[in-house]
């Protein structure tokens, strides 16, 4: 999902509560809050020798432990207030991948991707998720675009990396 999409549906849905599903059946505990927004630039160099660079924004969560016994989760309008704020002290990307960073006692620090959202009554979901490492120089390590996940041929070792 974009930034600009995130925006527009907290906008569309400012009146739902705000809650994120960090993997399937387990959500963001409704004491968290919205820690650091990142516009991140990335400009890397694969095993294959590619240069490549883009651009993402990272909306960091974290839940207070104060506030543990919280049931009531933010409003979309909340986080779009919040949001706007940063926008206006340092300018958010709109056309850039948005993630949410996230971890708690059970689950180790991630920046997952939106893979979806849904309106449930009062509520605004967000359903977040991992996406897996790849090797971008499949082509360059002979590792055959079918097989690729299975195999762990690029290694310092093959020539590859």
């Amino acid at each position: 999902m974009k930034t600009k999409e995130l925006l527009n549906i907290l906008k569309e849905n400012s009146t739902k509560n705000l809650l994120f599903e960090y993997t399937p059946g387990q959500f963001v505990g409704a004491h968290y809050h919205i820690t650091e927004v990142k516009n991140v630039t990335i400009d890397s160099i694969d095993c294959g020798a590619n240069p490549d660079f883009w651009k993402e924004t990272v909306i960091q969560l974290w839940e207070s432990p104060k506030e543990k016994g919280k049931r009531d989760y933010m409003s979309a309008y909340k986080a779009l207030s919040i949001l706007n704020k940063v926008d206006k002290i340092k300018p958010m990307e709109r056309e850039v991948e948005v993630k949410f960073e996230y971890s708690n006692a059970s689950f180790h620090t991630s920046q997952l991707y939106v893979n979806d959202y849904q309106v449930s009554g009062e509520n605004l979901i967000f359903k977040l998720g991992v996406e897996q490492t790849d090797c971008k120089a499949k082509e360059t390590c002979g590792i055959p675009e079918t097989v690729a996940e299975t195999v762990s041929e690029c290694a310092p070792s093959s020539g590859c990396c």
